[in-house]
């Protein structure tokens, strides 16, 4: 594991942690190459070189991570201008890269088709009028696949659920139908598949089975119309282990999924959009206990981190093994709620956790390198942590910490 004990000290790879935080300070969150690149792996392994891993740019958009993977040959699901700007920085091939959301503006459009992007994932009619006459007075193709919503609940929760009609994203197959008859007409658009996603963190391998068989009815629907599909992009959502309970592997994903297009006859090249199974687990938060703290019978962990680190526990309540940086054998363990200096009483990082620590010791949140620093804010005016790499006994900076001065860099103090 990249993440062990060696001499009841927590180690990232060959690198005592404690290093880490003495040359980089807290709270900041640390990243293994090794399991990044075990977790793409665990992918391209599987599935053959016409088959696309685009990796969803959403669960992790910094630079050192999408060049990692750009070099390794991923492409990318991005879902705003702002993230094809990332993957164009980071090198990425932006042909392999599709553009996801349900909001694309006119220029996040006009950008994409200028750099020839690789498929847009139209999420609506009014979505593809729109692409098609920005690409007409581009006098540029647009190629476009149409996302599907399969109205499949995928037993996650609500707030990462997209698969459900009452969901903002894609259409009924039904509605999609004369909007592919459309785009075969149109000399702006190209027609390249079909797409879906059903939501994220999904722990079960159905869902996405179900989904496959509607999407490949519609093909068939298509193909006695003469349109022929090329891809069928699954989108992502495999579930990690936060908690140790049990979820299927990119393995099982991956050979469930073939072994269902192969019984279907489909001859339609895959598209997958991973993205916290990629990186979750290469990354942690590390925060520093800065008190400890009675109230009645209830003891508090009063950390640097707080939920504009890692919001995930007050939006979702997920649940993150912690674990504490140097194991204690001179304290008694206690049970802890691990919480933040942020003013709100949903500002926690964990609940009743048995820990053996002291006031300066530091605390590893793990599983924390996907929507971790990416849904993380200056909420409270706090500044941004900094995120560095592990490569065997090598760290790397590859974020530096934000400064006070960086707050409000962009504001203007106007006298009316």
């Amino acid at each position: 594991m990249s993440f062990h004990y060696l001499n009841r000290e927590l180690h990232v790879e060959e690198v005592p942690i404690t290093n880490i935080m003495v040359k980089f300070g807290s709270p900041c969150y640390i990243y293994s190459q090794a399991i990044l690149h075990r977790q793409w792996c665990a992918f391209k392994q599987l599935l053959q070189s016409s088959q696309q891993i685009c990796y969803a740019v959403k669960a992790n958009s910094n630079l050192a991570i999408l060049a990692r993977l750009a070099k390794w040959g991923a492409g990318f699901d991005i879902v705003s201008g702002g993230e094809l700007a990332r993957v164009m920085q980071a090198g990425g091939d932006v042909r392999k890269t599709v553009f996801s959301g349900v909001g694309k503006i006119n220029e996040e459009i006009k950008i994409a088709l200028q750099a020839n992007i690789g498929c847009f994932n139209v999420e609506s009619e009014s979505e593809l009028f729109r692409i098609e006459a920005i690409a007409k007075n581009l006098h540029k193709m647009a190629i476009i696949a149409l996302r599907i919503n399969p109205n499949i609940d995928a037993k996650t929760h609500p707030y990462i659920t997209t698969g459900l009609k009452e969901t903002k994203f894609g259409m009924s197959g039904n509605d999609a139908l004369p909007l592919y008859r459309h785009a075969a007409t149109s000399p702006h658009l190209k027609i390249q598949g079909i797409s879906c996603h059903l939501g994220s963190q999904l722990t079960t391998l159905d869902p996405f089975l179900q989904a496959i068989e509607q999407l490949l009815d519609l093909a068939e629907q298509l193909k006695k119309e003469n349109i022929e599909l090329k891809t069928i992009n699954l989108g992502g959502g495999l579930g990690v282990s936060y908690q140790q309970k049990k979820v299927p592997t990119p393995q099982e994903y991956c050979q469930q999924i073939l072994v269902a297009l192969k019984k279907r006859n489909a001859r339609l090249q895959l598209i997958i959009e991973p993205g916290r199974i990629i990186t979750a687990q290469a990354g942690i938060l590390v925060t520093k206990v800065e008190y400890l703290k009675t109230n009645s019978d209830k003891n508090f962990v009063i950390a640097d981190a707080g939920m504009n680190d890692l919001i995930r526990p007050a939006l979702y309540h997920a649940e993150q093994n912690i674990l504490p940086i140097i194991q204690r054998c001179d304290l008694p363990e206690k049970n802890y709620d691990v919480v933040g200096p942020i003013c709100e009483s949903s500002d926690f990082l964990g609940k009743n956790r048995q820990l053996a620590i002291q006031a300066g010791d530091y605390l590893a949140i793990m599983d924390s390198g996907a929507y971790g620093f990416s849904m993380s804010s200056n909420y409270n005016s706090r500044p941004r942590v900094a995120e560095v790499i592990v490569d065997k006994n090598q760290s790397f900076l590859i974020r530096s910490r934000e400064t006070l001065e960086q707050l409000w860099q962009n504001e203007k103090i106007v006298h009316s």
